[in-house]
């Protein structure tokens, strides 16, 4: 090839049995695309360099993947990968086969990448000049092997390489990419099937088992003695079906943000934009679809409920890019969020707000969100041992453990105290209790609990969220049947 023409560098030399296996990397032979991984790595590392992005992909694609590859240092090793694909480059490696990659990715990245398989003889990529996909990389493929080759693509750009290619190998590709390649007439060696996202998986992504937690939407409407108005009910569900969905959204571009950091997570490396079972394109799409949906479903109930979703859109933003990794500002991001929760129903249902209620809910959400920081360091200290490492993506050095601990059952027990307060100068003067003496148990329960969360999340027993583990775990749910039947008795008037 000439000098203007895509690299081709070699790692080794095998003797070669049959046509060469060329291997596609993007959505091929990794889950995930290095452009986008490349793109959201820069841009976490200087939000301001969208406007760089913007100027090179004027230049061209070539260009772009070129200054980005130049600049970020991204963990090759963690990226998920097509396992079964990978298992049959190998077989065939070990039976003699010559095994390279031919990507649109630039060779500086590409080459990296392919130091992690010990198969690939050598690499076909991107120059800087020359953006190595569809057509081009066909023209390439057939000029460096006139013998013949398989290929291995899951895109319709690799349409234009399998009409130049021996054989086929399907990776990853959708069903109507997968009939037009059939179609070419060409010999299909195998058919590696990308795992459908599917309702589940959507599901998983868009966190739908985080809206447990916006039930808090509907408190105001329960302490304000609303039970029996109609419209209260139906402005409060649509509260709560807006911020589920903002929530949702936000979530997809945590993931988008946090993805590199995921991936080294013990249990997030399993969500699925981290996994590679959603890509981010996927995510690009449904995000702002989310947030317009969410907008929609607020204005229905009036501006004040837009305004709290904005509200909360932001400082979910500002905890995503940055607050997440501040310590101690974490955690009252997260009580914040939480109370903004309440302040949507208050706004919701028209009800009188209770500074009480507000202030219990920051001290009684902050402690919860250091027991999960407790977690995580935790599990970092059994995992490594070593008191000078540092949470991946937060803030927190193992060594910050008794300052957690402190920090969060100092806040879990001020929020019992405040609970009495409130009990005190605002829910037993309220006049709908038939018998308020029965709030009393409240508190009580609520102390029980809350240890119960602290000494498992000293034992390194809890989950990563304590919110999502009360919901599953037997004893906190009799806890919370046990304060919803005192606070029912209460408010039907039973005698003692």
């Amino acid at each position: 090839m000439t000098a203007d023409s895509v690299t081709s560098t070699a790692f080794d030399t095998c003797t070669t049995v049959a046509a060469p296996l060329v291997l596609d990397v993007d959505g091929t032979l990794l889950r995930t695309d290095l452009l986008h991984e490349t793109a959201i790595a820069y841009v976490k590392a200087n939000p301001l360099g969208l406007i760089f992005l913007v100027w090179w992909l004027i230049q061209g694609k070539a260009v772009l993947k070129r200054k980005l590859a130049e600049r970020v240092r991204l963990d090759v090793e963690t990226l998920p990968i097509n396992a079964e694909l990978d298992a049959y480059a190998r077989l065939e490696h070990s039976n003699g086969r010559t095994v390279c990659l031919a990507t649109a990715a630039d060779e500086l990245l590409a080459i990296r990448l392919a130091q992690r398989f010990d198969f690939v003889s050598f690499v076909m990529a991107s120059n800087g000049r020359r953006n190595l996909k569809g057509a081009t990389k066909a023209s390439a493929l057939r000029e460096r092997f006139p013998d013949g080759f398989a290929y291995a693509g899951d895109s319709r750009a690799d349409l234009h390489v399998w009409a130049e290619a021996s054989s086929i190998v399907l990776a990853g590709a959708n069903a109507a990419t997968a009939r037009k390649a059939r179609a070419l007439g060409k010999p299909v060696e195998a058919d590696f099937s990308r795992p459908r996202l599917g309702l589940r998986g959507w599901a998983k992504a868009l966190r739908l088992h985080q809206w447990a937690k916006n039930v808090l939407v509907f408190l105001p409407l329960v302490l304000g003695g609303l039970f029996t108005d109609l419209a209260a009910w139906t402005n409060a569900v649509l509260a709560f079906l807006a911020l589920g969905v903002l929530a949702s959204a936000t979530y997809l571009i945590n993931d988008i943000w946090d993805i590199e950091d995921d991936r080294q997570h013990w249990t997030k490396r399993n969500r699925p934009l981290a996994s590679g079972l959603m890509t981010v394109k996927q995510a690009a799409i449904v995000t702002p679809l989310a947030f317009a949906v969410s907008l929609a479903l607020g204005a229905m109930v009036g501006p004040a409920v837009v305004a709290v979703l904005l509200a909360y859109l932001v400082l979910t933003l500002c905890y995503s890019f940055g607050f997440k990794r501040k310590p101690v500002l974490d955690a009252f991001t997260l009580a914040l969020l939480f109370t903004l929760r309440l302040v949507l129903g208050i706004a919701a249902v028209g009800v009188v707000p209770s500074p009480w209620l507000l202030v219990f809910s920051m001290f009684l959400f902050t402690s919860l969100s250091f027991a999960k920081r407790q977690t995580e360091v935790l599990r970092l200290v059994e995992k490594k041992q070593d008191t000078g490492d540092k949470i991946s993506g937060r803030g927190y050095f193992v060594t910050d453990a008794p300052f957690i601990l402190a920090m969060g059952v100092s806040c879990g027990m001020a929020s019992i105290l405040i609970m009495v307060l409130y009990l005190t100068q605002d829910a037993l003067l309220v006049d709908f209790y038939g018998n308020p003496d029965w709030l009393w148990a409240i508190p009580a329960m609520l102390f029980l609990w809350l240890s119960r969360i602290w000494m498992l999340s000293q034992r390194g027993e809890l989950l990563d969220d304590p919110v999502v583990f009360a919901m599953r775990d037997p004893k906190s749910l009799m806890l919370c049947a046990g304060l919803g039947l005192f606070f029912v008795m209460a408010c039907l008037g039973l005698p003692y």
